[in-house]
C-alpha cells in the first residue's frame, strides 16, 4: 500500500510540476518557413518560460483557408497569426477578427510598420529589389534597367497570381510617379517573363537561364554567400516589402500569453532573433545581417493595406491582362 501511494504520490507531484512548468499556453497559426517558424518558438519560449507554444505552419493563402473554415465552423484554434503580409491581416481587421492590442514596444518602429488601433505589428522587413547573374551584361541599378533594350527577353519574375509578395510589389510599384502599370507594360513589350514563386526566379537566374530578376532579397543574399554567381540590388527608386505582422484573433483563449508573444517579437531580443534568420529587423536602432548595405540605404516604397485590400482583385485583372494567366 506504501509503495502505490507513492508511486501515486509522485505522479500527482510530476503533474503538478508539468503544470507549473506551463503555467500558460498559446496556440500560434504562421507562414514562416519551418526552420524560421522553430527558431521563433525557441526564443520566445527561452525568454518566457512559463509559456507553451503550439504552431501550425502553412502559407499563407493554406493557413488563412484553415483559419476561415474554423471561424465559420464557430471553433478557432489559433490565438496568434504570424503571417506573410499586412493586406491579408487589413482584410481580418475590417472582417473583425483581430484584437486591438497597443504593444508598449511600438514607440521602438515607424507608425507605417503598424496598424494605428494596434490590430496587427510588422516584425522583420521582406523587400523585393532586382537579381541579377553576374555574367549580365548590365549592372542593373533601378528598376528601369529591366525595361531597357539590352535586358530584352532577359527579365523574369514572381507573379502576382501565384505570390501574394508579387502582388503587393506590383501594387507598390505602380502607385509611384514615373513606374505606374505603364513599367509593367514595357517589361511585358521588353520580353519580361511571369510565372510562379520567388524560388523559380532565383534558380533561373542563378543558372543563368535568364539574366535579371525581381526577388526577394535574402533569397538572393543567402545565395550568393553559399557561391551563387548572383548579385542583389536595391533599386535607386525604392523596393517593396512585406513585413511579416504579427496580430491576435478576437476569438483568442490566451490573451495575456499572446500579448506577451506579440511584445517578445517587437523587442530588441525578438528582433536580434529575426537577423539572426537572415532578415532586415522592423525595430529601428537594430543592427541588419551582414550581407546587407547600411539601413539607411535601403529606401522602402509606401504602399496603404487598406487601399490594397480594395484594390486587390482589379490590379489582379490588369496584371493578367498584361501578362497572361500564369
Amino acid at each position: 500500500m506504501k509503495s502505490f501511494v507513492s508511486v501515486l504520490a509522485g505522479a500527482v507531484v510530476a503533474g503538478l510540476l508539468s503544470t507549473a512548468a506551463y503555467a500558460e499556453s498559446l496556440v500560434l497559426y504562421t507562414s514562416q518557413p519551418n526552420e524560421d517558424a522553430q527558431a521563433t518558438v525557441d526564443a520566445f519560449q527561452a525568454a518566457n518560460p512559463g509559456i507553451e507554444v503550439e504552431w501550425v505552419r502553412e502559407g499563407t493563402t493554406k493557413i488563412m483557408a484553415k483559419l476561415m473554415a474554423e471561424i465559420e465552423a464557430g471553433n478557432p484554434v489559433a490565438d496568434v497569426l504570424l503571417i506573410a503580409d499586412t493586406v491579408t491581416m487589413q482584410r481580418l481587421k475590417e472582417a473583425g477578427h483581430l484584437e486591438g492590442y497597443k504593444s508598449p514596444e511600438a514607440a521602438n518602429y515607424d507608425a507605417a510598420l503598424y496598424d494605428a488601433d494596434g490590430a496587427y505589428y510588422s516584425t522583420k522587413m521582406i523587400t523585393t529589389g532586382i537579381v541579377y547573374n553576374t555574367s549580365a551584361a548590365i549592372k542593373p541599378e533601378g528598376w528601369q534597367d529591366l525595361a531597357k533594350p539590352e535586358a530584352k527577353g532577359l527579365v523574369t519574375m514572381p507573379s502576382p497570381l501565384t505570390s501574394g509578395a508579387a502582388l503587393i510589389h506590383a501594387q507598390t510599384l505602380t502607385g509611384i510617379d514615373g513606374l505606374g502599370w505603364d513599367y509593367y507594360k514595357a517589361l511585358a513589350a521588353n520580353g519580361a517573363t511571369a510565372a510562379g514563386g520567388n524560388g523559380g526566379v532565383l534558380k533561373a537566374v542563378a543558372t543563368g537561364e535568364k539574366a535579371y530578376g525581381m526577388l526577394v532579397d535574402f533569397m538572393a543574399i543567402r545565395e550568393k554567400a553559399k557561391g551563387a554567381p548572383v548579385e542583389f540590388v536595391f533599386p535607386a527608386e525604392g523596393v517593396s516589402a512585406v513585413t511579416e505582422p504579427v496580430g491576435i484573433l478576437k476569438t483568442a483563449k490566451n490573451v495575456d500569453a499572446s500579448k506577451k508573444f506579440v511584445d517578445f517579437l517587437l523587442s530588441e531580443e525578438g528582433q536580434k532573433t529575426a537577423v539572426k534568420m537572415g532578415y532586415i529587423p522592423a525595430r529601428n536602432g537594430v543592427a541588419l545581417p551582414a550581407g546587407y548595405p547600411a539601413r539607411e540605404t535601403i529606401k522602402v516604397l509606401p504602399v496603404n493595406a487598406a487601399e490594397a485590400v480594395k484594390n486587390s482583385d482589379a490590379d489582379l485583372k490588369t496584371f493578367s491582362g498584361i501578362f497572361g494567366t500564369n
